[in-house]
């Protein structure tokens, strides 16, 4: 049996949004075919742990909105939202368990099981 040790690395950034996560969105937003859209990533309440994650395309900033940018695609983030997101990583992994955002969140006290919702 072997075990999994994920380490978060704090950078200067307010999050990191990995090469991997913006190459996988990059992807994406050429299948739309608008050049205009982003990533917003949101958290609302719900989930098993209260808080949850959320993706979406977007075509506007919205006031107070923060934006990290990566391989030339746009990551938003809302002011409540980038509060609970301060530090966190974004990444896209490909596994055995299948392809899927990942979100490593500091700030996050518990998770679930399947990782899509944290409490703070």
């Amino acid at each position: 049996m072997s075990a999994t040790v994920e380490t978060f690395v704090p950078t200067d950034d307010p999050l990191l949004f990995t090469d991997a996560a913006a190459l996988k969105v990059k992807g994406l937003l050429e299948e739309e075919a608008n050049p205009n859209l982003m990533l917003r990533v949101f958290i609302s309440g719900g989930g098993c742990s209260g808080f949850q994650y959320g993706f979406t395309f977007d075509e506007a900033l919205s006031d107070g909105d923060t934006v990290v940018e990566n391989h030339g695609v746009k990551l938003l983030i809302d002011p409540m939202s980038f509060q609970y997101l301060v530090g966190a990583e974004i990444d896209y992994t490909e596994g055995l368990e299948g392809a899927q955002f990942v979100i490593r969140n500091p700030n996050a006290v518990t998770t679930c099981g399947c990782g899509s919702s944290f409490s703070a």
